[in-house]
């Protein structure tokens, strides 16, 4: 099990770094509610109806808390809030949250914990290794089936 990374080439003329290569992590796949769900009812003896009965409510229950200017703590997972952009005004009778607001984001910022070696390391980067992507690994979005000898 391994992150994968593809290699990109900056081609922004104007960049300093133009020219240069870097890797990217790549996603393989989407794992949905439902197949979590599955995962999680084989792996103890909760059902699956209420893993999904759980997470539904969780959502429910975060964006009321979220919205409620509060941070959402989830033990040994991570912390959400909420965050704004807004664009400056001249004084601070000035500012207006209807002509300065410019986005409403979500921060989420992973568990840590403090590694033998007194390091700070988030909780889902623990033991992950990187690998290069394979190159005849191709994923294609509504491929077609075509049946051998057709």
């Amino acid at each position: 099990m391994a992150v994968h990374y593809r290699l990109y080439q900056n081609k922004n003329s104007k960049a300093a770094n133009f020219n240069k290569w870097y890797g990217r992590a790549v996603a393989l796949d989407t794992v949905t509610t439902d197949q979590l769900a599955d995962t999680i009812e084989a792996n103890c003896t909760v059902k699956r109806a209420d893993i999904l009965a759980v997470i539904s409510e969780l959502v429910v229950t975060m964006k009321k808390e979220l919205q409620d200017s509060k941070r959402v703590k989830l033990d040994r997972f991570g912390a959400f809030k909420l965050a704004i952009s807004t664009k400056p005004s001249d004084t601070a009778k000035d500012f207006n949250v209807s002509q300065n607001l410019k986005d409403i984001h979500v921060i989420f910022q992973p568990e840590m914990k403090i590694s033998k070696a007194g390091r700070r390391v988030k909780a889902f980067i623990d033991g992950c290794k990187v690998s290069e992507l394979p190159i005849n690994n191709v994923i294609k979005e509504d491929a077609e089936t075509v049946e051998p000898g057709a």
